[in-house]
């Protein structure tokens, strides 16, 4: 297992980390990772959180749109295989919680023994759907409130992040998501997740009138505009999610470089948009099993 490579943090629970993360409110950027070689290439760049999303769990797991296809139990099987190659602070992207305020109980649990240092729920009506999808629902306030607070007595580690999401910002407007958000708090989250604002005026508003850290997620292609790290900062929030940014290159270098070899028949003319084996073996510190193998040889 690594090291964390989160400066003055080494050595700190993974739920620690994060919260401490959280607490500087520095827009701390955290890519998403749909398996384990994703985690890998986001740890050996130096970010200081991985997030497993939810859309790259059914699009790359299953081939299948982030429309709720995916069980609790493939996600925490895929939370637990990235903790184990990592040891960054894991964010899991939880969904509606896969049910009930009940159903929230058990989810918290498997995910925590799996490894996350943060959870993040929504208020959606199950099944969910992208948050930068139309035709979205959103279950009532006291609902969701309930779940939160399942959640959180569901912890058994006190530091684990509880984040709350709202997507009401597509349903009701951005007065009525605010509110939401600020019902959460008051609930017991951690952190706050207005979806899909529109707008930086939007997004400033939203860490300026929710006390609680928040996150802002970024989707090349989506609803929210990206002001960068800098201003989203200064504007107060905590983390900034980049959820599918490693999956939308893979996609569309498989795209390329498969094409290339169907049409020629050869890897020749794009060469250079593959690792070498040499770097693959070195993304899976093949090194570090071959020191096992000698260590534990038979005589």
């Amino acid at each position: 297992m690594r090291l964390s490579l989160v400066e003055g943090l080494v050595g700190m629970r993974s739920t620690r980390v994060l919260k401490e993360l959280v607490a500087r409110r520095q827009a701390v950027t955290v890519p998403g990772a749909a398996n384990a070689m994703f985690a890998r290439v986001i740890e050996d760049l130096g970010f200081e959180a991985a997030y497993i999303t939810g859309a790259g769990v059914a699009n790359m797991a299953l081939g299948v749109p982030d429309i709720g296809l995916t069980t609790v139990t493939e996600l925490a099987a895929t939370t637990s295989a990235i903790a184990d190659a990592v040891s960054l602070p894991i964010v899991v992207d939880a969904d509606t919680g896969f049910g009930n305020a009940v159903n929230m109980v058990r989810t918290v649990r498997l995910l925590e023994r799996a490894g996350a240092a943060g959870i993040q729920i929504e208020d959606q009506v199950f099944p969910k759907k992208c948050g930068h999808f139309t035709g979205k629902e959103v279950v009532p306030a006291q609902e969701m409130v309930q779940k939160i607070k399942a959640a959180v007595d569901a912890r058994v580690d006190g530091d684990l992040q509880i984040i709350a999401r709202t997507d009401a910002r597509a349903v009701e407007g951005l007065d009525r998501a605010i509110e939401r958000a600020q019902a959460f708090v008051e609930a017991g989250a951690d952190l706050t997740f207005v979806e899909a604002p529109v707008s930086a005026d939007e997004l400033a508003r939203i860490a300026r009138e929710v006390p609680v850290p928040q996150v802002a997620n970024i989707v090349f292609g989506g609803r929210t505009p990206d002001p960068g790290r800098e201003k989203l900062a200064e504007m107060g929030f905590s983390i900034v999610l980049y959820a599918n940014a490693a999956l939308q290159a893979a996609l569309k270098a498989s795209y390329e470089v498969l094409g290339a070899l169907k049409e020629r028949g050869s890897l020749a003319s794009v060469a250079d948009r593959l690792a070498s084996f040499e770097e693959r073996q070195r993304a899976v510190a093949k090194h570090e099993w071959d020191e096992l193998e000698s260590r534990y040889r038979a005589a």
